[in-house]
């Protein structure tokens, strides 16, 4: 038996999306596995392996597996594993994968998250009741079926409110409703017909929480500070990392999700949990137990010197040490998304040269000559994005800003949008 077949062996449930960032993980965090001699596994879906052909072609081993489908999955891996018993690590960074991997990882007896913990944070309004029932903060929420049960919440509750689907990521479907009269256009929104949720909207700073699980335990690598475009929709167009709050808001902030993730249950992996900081304290957010999105582990990867995120799982789930015993955020970083005007693209001018600068830890252009960039209404249709580290926040936060707006998107009007 060669080296290679006794290595441990990194299971990737989902595989890559084929956004850019989502490749971007993936083919990061096989070169993590890769230097640790691990052997790498993608589970994508079959019509996404040709777009996203940087990660597979890293990988040793690419399956077609319907990943969504839970029971499929751990059929699948049980098969896997008793035809070859080598230690094993289940591990993805995308949202519709995060049951069934966890699933999986119980089937196999390896580390994971419980499903149930898994199937709480993925469904918001059983995080929101979970969460205020074990004490903390939290929005009012109610499940809705329909128009008339979204109206009879906005009628018991106060406004304004947030409407969002149950399930999913990116602000999808995701926006603020001020006036009862505004609902119609919100429900068109959603990307479904399934429940959806009428949220009480927060009035406060919003920020988020990253960090991995080590022995179980949730370590906080960073507080991130958020842009957003302004309301109805939450696109989000830029974080800062380490947020620029007192040390002991931070201290408060660091220890609430800490609590907050330990009561669900949550011990494996990494993790990005939102937050606002409000008059009245801290209220929780949504939680993932997944890695955040925004380019933020190629900015955390130069705020903590040494930090190897991927990797520091994959020794934690096989029992070793993770390589940076320190985790301490000692410089910072920021990232931009561009906001260009809506309409048809007639050229980009200064992109080259920004993405080309040496603070420059990641450089997204999703457009060309021709295509038509719309009104942003949630995170899927950014352009683009850059971010650099920096030694401090507030230098990071300057040049990143300086960068983008050295970059121009000529447009002319498309199908009704205006330039």
């Amino acid at each position: 038996m060669t080296q290679q077949e006794k290595a441990p062996e990194v299971l990737f449930v989902g595989g890559a999306g084929r956004a850019p960032l989502s490749i971007d993980v993936v083919a990061t965090a096989i070169a993590q596995a890769r230097s640790r001699g691990m052997v790498t596994r993608l589970m994508s879906h079959a019509a996404d392996i040709p777009h996203t052909r940087r990660a597979v072609e890293l990988a040793d081993a690419v399956d077609a597996i319907d990943f969504t489908d839970a029971d499929a999955a751990v059929a699948w891996s049980a098969e896997l594993a008793g035809g070859d018993p080598r230690p094993r690590v289940v591990f993805t960074g995308r949202e519709p994968a995060l049951g069934p991997a966890a699933r999986m990882a119980e089937a196999l007896g390896v580390a994971g998250n419980p499903p149930w913990s898994v199937d709480t944070v993925r469904n918001k309004d059983a995080c929101r009741e979970f969460l205020a029932g074990a004490g903390f903060r939290q929005p009012a929420v109610r499940l809705c079926r329909d128009r008339a049960e979204a109206e009879r919440a906005m009628g018991e509750t106060r406004g304004p409110w947030v409407v969002k689907p149950r399930v999913g990521g990116g602000s999808l479907g995701v926006s603020k409703v001020s006036d009862p009269a505004g609902l119609p256009a919100a429900l068109d929104l959603l990307p479904d017909e399934g429940p959806f949720l009428v949220e009480e909207f927060v009035e406060g700073e919003e920020f988020s929480v990253e960090g991995l699980f080590l022995g179980g335990t949730p370590h906080v690598l960073a507080v991130t500070a958020k842009r957003k475009l302004p309301p109805p929709y939450f696109v989000e167009v830029g974080h800062s990392l380490p947020a620029p709050l007192p040390e002991p808001v931070t201290r408060e902030v660091t220890e609430t999700v800490a609590k907050a993730l330990t009561a669900l249950g949550l011990r494996f992996g990494l993790f990005h949990v939102e937050l606002w900081l409000t008059a009245d304290g801290i209220v929780l957010g949504e939680v993932h137990s997944r890695l955040a999105g925004g380019y933020i582990h190629r900015m955390l990867a130069h705020a903590v010197p040494g930090l190897e995120m991927f990797g520091a799982v994959f020794d934690d789930a096989l029992g070793s040490p993770p390589a940076a015993a320190d985790l301490s955020c000692t410089r910072a970083g920021a990232s931009r998304f561009f906001t260009p005007p809506a309409g048809r693209l007639v050229r980009v001018e200064g992109w080259e040269e920004a993405a080309a600068h040496p603070a420059v830890v990641a450089a997204e252009l999703r457009v060309a000559p021709g295509d038509v960039i719309p009104s942003y209404r949630h995170s899927e249709e950014r352009v683009g994005a850059l971010a650099v580290g920096a030694d401090t926040v507030e230098e990071a936060e300057e040049l990143v800003g300086r960068l983008v707006e050295s970059v121009r998107f000529v447009v002319e009007p498309a199908d009704g949008t205006a330039p």
